[in-house]
Formats: structure tokens, sequence, C-alpha cells
């Protein structure tokens, strides 16, 4: 029994021995095969292994668990490493293929941009071809509007002024059928008693007779002798102020057309017939108030207007003050409207229409009131002649010189520059809103060519300064429009003469104020003001005040 135990243990030991031999050798195989593997994938797994693996040494004894153990892990390695390789190539692949199909679809996105670029052009322009069709739809319909507001404003101040001339052709029938009536009654008064005392009356009659026609004959006598005197007034003013303009003004040089001087130099004369204090007196003073009254109230709405148009032609056709009184307190109260308002107030311009108005309305039915008028423009503004004074040198340039030219004095000392030049262009917006103002059906006495007039005397005859630009501004300002619409091309080329004429002379002299008075010129032909209704030329119905209180 011993004997075969042993036996058996041999066998085992053997067939263990043998068994070990064979795992060597495989492992052995095993290890060599891998020399195949690239050189740097060999150094990876020793790396890996080092400190993990011990290194396999064929001649080093080992028991037969821990070669199996060795060879298992190693195995497993290898097949780890394989596993890693083919999902690195795996993930190479597919890493590539993402990155093709990122390019492509960057490409579709650029070129799906550009489309979407030439189509937003594409309606870019479609939007502003539209938009521009909509806007010259609504400027053609604005322009049509305000034709149908002018024309309705101008139907119906000339309705309105129709309908007074009716009740005051009515009212002047009346009392002449009145003033009749009683002619008759006094004539039939004097029939009854010629009868009852008839040889009396005749002798009176004849007596009454013969001193009326001698009264009569004393009354042509002195009207003939007071109308050659007053012609002769007239004619020696003219004359003396002729000789006065020689006389008082040595050292400065006269810029104005002659035509232009000879209409100043006779509307002045006719002004200087009436004192120039008459509305100080007690027998005028209540004229001067209630005129004073009726501007004073004016407002820029076409109620306003009539109301004050209406006033003003009842008190200038009173019979109690005579009219070349009436015309002159009429004429002052209406231009000093400049000096009692705001004129740095962007409403001044309204209310410079309102006047526009009110003075044609006026003129129409008084026509003596506009030479009175022009003779006033004339008297606070030399440059509604229009007439410029040039100083030839520096001696002259005193404080006689600067209150000939229209400078103010305010509490002894003359006002500043700015504020001259202030009122100049007030006057000359003022004279402006009078020419440029029309009404259908109303002949205007001044209008519109007298405008055209003054602006080609104007440019012809005038230096380029200071003062002649602002006054060429402000007359362009509110009658370039009125002009433009009239005599079209023609006002073109006079606006041209300004660009290459005036305002290179004008921008020589360098000055501050000179050189706003040229920038303000220069953006009025820039922008073509003239081209846009000034503000304000179309009244409006009544004060939103009003409205809202009544």
């Amino acid at each position: 029994m011993r004997v075969e135990e042993e036996d058996d243990t041999d066998e085992d030991d053997y067939d263990s021995d043998g068994e070990s031999r064979a795992l060597v050798a495989k492992a052995t195989g095993a290890r060599f095969s891998c020399n195949d593997l690239e050189s740097s994938d060999a150094e990876e797994s020793e790396d890996e292994m080092d400190g993990r693996i011990a290194p396999y040494h064929l001649m080093e004894k080992r028991s037969l668990e821990k070669s199996i153990l060795l060879e298992l892990e190693r195995e497993h390695h290898l097949k780890v490493q394989e596993e890693v390789r083919s999902k690195l190539s795996a993930l190479e692949v597919c890493h590539q293929s993402e990155i093709q199909r990122t390019v492509s679809a960057f490409a579709r996105l650029q070129k799906y941009a550009e489309s979407r670029k030439e189509i937003d052009r594409r309606l870019d322009v479609h939007f502003q071809r539209k938009i521009a069709e909509v806007l010259d739809k609504h400027l053609f319909l604005v322009q049509r509007d305000h034709e149908q507001k002018s024309q309705i404003v101008e139907r119906r101040i000339r309705d309105d002024a129709a309908l007074e001339e009716a009740k005051r052709k009515e009212q002047a029938m009346k009392d002449e059928k009145i003033r009749q009536e009683r002619a008759k009654q006094e004539a039939e008064a004097r029939q009854k008693a010629a009868a009852k005392l008839a040889a009396e009356a005749q002798k009176a009659a004849a007596e009454a007779a013969a001193k009326e026609a001698a009264e009569a004959q004393k009354a042509a006598a002195e009207v003939s002798k007071s109308s050659q005197n007053s012609q002769n007034n007239v004619a020696g003013t003219m004359r003396a102020n002729k000789s006065e303009i020689k006389s008082e003004l040595p050292g400065i040089k006269v810029f104005a057309d002659h035509s232009a001087l000879e209409a100043e130099l006779r509307r002045r004369a006719l002004l200087d017939q009436v004192p120039a204090n008459i509305h100080s007196s007690k027998e005028f003073s209540r004229y001067d108030r209630q005129i004073a009254k009726s501007i004073g109230k004016l407002m820029p709405t076409t109620d306003s207007v009539k109301a004050r148009a209406g006033e003003l032609i009842k008190a200038l056709d009173g019979q109690d003050c005579p009219r070349p009184i009436a015309c002159r307190i009429f004429a002052n109260k209406i231009i000093s409207i400049v000096k009692s308002r705001n004129t740095k107030d962007k409403t001044f311009g309204n209310l410079a229409f309102a006047c526009g108005y009110v003075m044609l309305l006026v003129t129409s039915q008084v026509p003596d009131a506009m030479d009175y008028l022009l003779a006033e423009f004339h008297r606070v503004c030399m440059y509604t002649v229009p007439k410029h004074l040039h100083a030839l040198n520096a001696q002259v340039r005193n404080r006689d010189y600067y209150r000939l030219i229209g400078y103010q004095e305010e509490n002894g000392q003359l006002e500043s520059t700015e504020s001259y030049l202030t009122y100049v262009a007030a006057y000359v917006k003022l004279y402006a809103a009078m020419i440029q103002t029309e009404i259908r059906g109303v002949r205007h006495p001044h209008g519109l060519a007298e405008g055209w007039k003054w602006l080609a005397m104007f440019l012809n005859t005038l230096p380029a300064t200071t003062a002649t630009a602002c006054a060429l501004h402000a007359f362009l300002k509110v009658a370039g429009f009125a002009l433009h619409k009239k005599y079209g091309s023609q006002f073109m080329k006079l606006l041209d003469v300004i660009l290459r004429c005036f305002l290179p002379a004008l921008k020589e002299q360098g000055s501050r104020i000179q050189a706003e008075a040229a920038s303000n010129l220069q953006n009025y032909l820039t922008d073509k003001v003239y081209l846009e209704e000034p503000e304000g030329q179309y009244l409006a119905q009544q004060l939103l005040s009003k409205e809202l209180f009544t």
C-alpha cells in the first residue's frame, strides 16, 4: 500500500511536471509571439506593467499556480490592449466622419446664410421702394390738403369780407335814406313856411342865394388855395428831404435804387403832413385808444382777424376823424406790434401772418392807408425801402450815424447790435407777411409783384453786410415760398445770384455775427426751405383755449 501511494504520488508529480512544462512552453510561445507587436506598443505595455507585473524569466522557477496566473494576467492585459487599440481606431474613424459631417454642415450653413442675405437684400430694396412710394403719396396728399385748407380759408375770408361790405353798403343806404327823408321833411317845412310868408320868403331866399353863392366862391377859392399849398408843401418837403439827405450824410454812401428813393420820399412827405404827436391830442386820443385796443386784441385766428379788420375799417371810415390822421394812427399801431410783442418767440411768425391778413383787408377797403403803412415801414426800418447807409470812415460811425440807420436808445444808451438785428428781421418779416398775403377776390395794393421788385432791387443795389443778410434771410423765410410758387425758375435765378455773389462777399468779412448770418442763408438755400410752407401761413379757425372753455 505504501509503495503504491508513492507510485501514485510520483505519477502525480510527473503529471504535474508535464503539465507545468506544457504551460511553460505555451507561455513561452505566447511570450515570444508578442514580438510581432510594434515596438511602441511593447514599450507602452512594458511601462504599464512596470511596477505591477514582474518580468517573466524562463529560467526562473515558479510554482504552477503562479505561472498560470501570470500567463492569464498577461493574456488579459494583451486582450485589453487590443480592445483599447480597436476602440481607438473606431473612435478615430468616427471622429474623422464627424469632422466631415461638420465641414459639410458648415458649408451648407454658409450657403444658406448667403442665400438669406441675398433674399434680405432683395426684400430691403422692395421695402425701400414701397416706402418711397408711400412717402410720395403721403406728401402729395399733404400738399393737396394744404391747398384745400388754403382755399377754404381764403373763401371764408372773402365771404366774410363780402358780407361786411354788404352790411356796410346796406347801412350806408339806410343812412342815405334817412338823410333824404330828413331833407324831404325839411323841404316840406320850408315850403309850408314859404306858403305863409311868400313875399318875405322870396326876399330871404334871394338874399340867402346871393350869400350862398358868395360863400361858395370863397370856399372854392380857399379849397384851390389849400390844395395848391398842399402840393407845394409836398414838393417842398420832397426837395427838402433830398437836400436833407445830402446835407445830413457827409461821409456816408447811400445804397438804393433811384425809384425806391423817390417812392420813399413821396411816402415820407405824405406822412409828414400829419404831426407825429397827433395821438396825444385830446381831440384824437379816443381814436388812438380805439385803434390800439383793436390791434392789441389781434390773435392768429380767422375769427380774430375778421373781427379786428372790421373794427379797424369802421374806425378809419369814421366821420369825426380826418382820414389822413386815422391812417397814420393805424399804420403806427399795426407796426408798433413788433415792439409790443416778443419778436424772439416762435409765435411771432404766426402773428405776422395775421397782421398781413388784417393789413390786406383794411387797405383793400381804405386804399389810402397803404401809403401810410409803407411810409411807417420805411421810417422804422430802411431795409423795407430797400436802402443801406454805409459809413466811409470810422469818424462817421458816431451816435448820430447809428440813430440814422435805426438804432434805438435805451436809458441814454444805444441798443446792442444783436437787438438791432433782431428788430430789423422782425420788421422785414412783417413787411414780407403783408406782401405775400393773398385772398381770392381781394385786390392787393402792394402784393407779390412789389415783393419781387423789392428782392430784385435789394440784390442789385445793396452790399453784403450782416444787416442786409439778416434782412434778406427774414424776407425769404416768410415770402420765399409764395415767390417760388408764383415765379418758379425766375425766382431760382435770384437764389443763384445769392449763392454765387452775395454769400461769398458776406463770408469774406469774417466776423462772428456775419458768419452766423451767412450760415442761416446757406442753410436756407441748401435745405431748400423755399419749398416748404412757412409755419403760421394758414390761420387757425379759433384758439384751442376757446375750444376748451366754450
